[in-house]
């Protein structure tokens, strides 16, 4: 888990404002290449950071030309909102592990395991690091968590199914504010205050998380709206 530092050279066949990043084909050679430049952008971020990465970095490392480069996804922020869109187009779901507090402590785990593993935990930091300096990237980067939390809201529709949470006519459960809550202080050691996470501290934050909800923290009046299967959330 970017402002633009460079600007597009005159002469480049890139259009005057850049259509959707990336376009997507399924499979083939634009799979291909868009895999190769989100590899890419993710090295260079990784290595450079947001202010020393370049569209020829970019083309260099992915082998794909600095002008095919402009033309598909415009600069470099099209360049990196893109990266995170296409990390989100995987095969991911959350824990199943038969119980909410088993659910909620695996999800801790897992934010733990991959900020903490070296190769993943330097990519996703600089990715994150990227939406303080862009507000396209923190747009993108919102997308993507987003999208990963809606994901993450299978685990609370099945603890309400079970009855581990309250489920009736007047309330209802804020399913993507409990989520939210599991990850919230581990985040928030790694991004701001810069300490050390480790499953110790993954198990507290899913406590914590299972406390309040069964405390009624997010349990809401179902007429508030904002909670579990509410028009807010179904569209």
């Amino acid at each position: 888990m970017t402002g633009d530092t460079e600007k597009r050279p005159a002469g480049s066949d890139a259009p005057a404002s850049a259509s959707t990043p990336g376009t997507r084909r399924p499979g083939g050679r634009t799979a291909r290449t868009r895999a190769a430049v989100r590899d890419a952008v993710l090295t260079g971020l990784t290595e450079l950071g947001y202010p020393g990465l370049t569209v020829e970095y970019v083309a260099e490392h992915s082998g794909v030309h600095k002008t095919t480069l402009y033309r598909r996804w415009g600069d470099l922020e099209g360049l990196i909102a893109d990266a995170l869109d296409l990390a989100g187009e995987d095969s991911w779901r959350p824990p199943d592990t038969g119980s909410l507090e088993g659910d909620l402590r695996a999800l801790a785990r897992e934010v733990v395991a991959s900020f903490t593993d070296p190769a993943a935990g330097a990519s996703g930091s600089a990715m994150i690091a990227a939406g303080f300096q862009s507000e396209r990237a923190a747009s993108a980067l919102r997308a993507y968590y987003d999208e990963r939390f809606a994901r993450c809201e299978a685990v609370v529709e099945r603890a309400v199914r079970r009855g581990e949470l309250p489920s009736g006519e007047g309330a209802v459960v804020d399913a993507g504010a409990l989520v939210r809550a599991v990850p919230a202080p581990l985040f928030f050691r790694l991004f701001v205050t810069r300490e050390a996470v480790d499953e110790a501290l993954a198990d507290q934050a899913a406590a914590a998380a299972l406390a309040a909800a069964h405390a009624g923290v997010f349990t809401r009046d179902r007429s508030a709206g904002g909670g579990l299967n509410s028009p807010e959330r179904t569209g």
